[in-house]
């Protein structure tokens, strides 16, 4: 899931400050799970800036509404008709959720208010942990579902290095702050698995393909989308 935080107030309001009439766009889809961009966050967002914008004695004013989702187009009309009374958006999405907002409403500047950090799980409540980084090439079936590239300090698809230290700990780690190996919970987990041969197969290096826009398509409406 992706997973954001809202950027600091100061550079929200300095974003924002020049429009009068201020719509805080919220999502209902990972940013309100992890507690970024959710109704509570909107409603949170809009009473801080009313609040900073009044002490200034500016005339700004923020308001607040939450869609299902932001980053997909058929979720935003429902602020079709509530965009010509706002100067601006602020969306409290994804990347991905600013740009669709942004792309439907073009003549209406479209401003984060979060910054996008990653694709993770949920460790506990606001506490979330990076587990992917959307490479495109996915090597999880020979690492025993331990993502190499966002849990080894040197992202090596080949692994281990010369650095592990005693206890399985990585060479990078301080006192007080210990980062485990990758590698060795790879070695560890693919034993337990009667699957040690796969630490044996090398990996190709990494094409970065996601590094331009990619076009994502399900393998079952290929047909729809891709045709001669």
């Amino acid at each position: 899931m992706v997973k954001a935080k809202r950027k600091p107030l100061k550079e929200i309001i300095e974003t924002a400050k020049n429009y009068k009439k201020i719509l805080t766009v919220g999502c209902g889809g990972c940013v309100s799970i992890c507690h970024a961009g959710g109704q509570k966050e909107v409603t949170t967002l809009s009473v801080e800036l009313n609040m900073a914008f009044t002490l200034d004695k500016l005339p700004n004013r923020v308001e607040g509404y939450t869609v299902e989702r932001q980053c997909n187009m058929k979720y935003l009309e429902e602020l079709d008709e509530k965009a010509a009374d706002y100067d601006c958006f602020l969306s409290m999405a994804c990347g991905a959720g600013v740009q669709m907002l942004a792309e439907r409403f073009q003549n209406i500047p479209v401003f984060p208010a979060l910054d996008t950090i990653a694709i993770g799980v949920d460790r506990d409540i606001g506490l979330s942990e990076e587990r992917c980084r959307a490479c495109g090439h996915c090597v999880l079936a020979c690492t025993a579902g331990i993502c190499p590239i966002t849990r080894c300090s040197k992202q090596l698809l080949n692994g281990p290095c010369g650095g592990t230290k005693a206890g399985g700990m990585c060479e990078i780690s301080e006192a007080g702050e210990e980062i485990p190996c990758a590698w060795n919970e790879i070695y560890t987990r693919l034993e337990k698995q009667n699957r040690l041969d796969n630490i044996l197969k090398i990996q190709p290096i990494m094409e970065w393909r996601n590094k331009t826009q990619q076009l994502i398509v399900q393998e079952p409406y290929e047909k729809i989308y891709y045709h001669d």
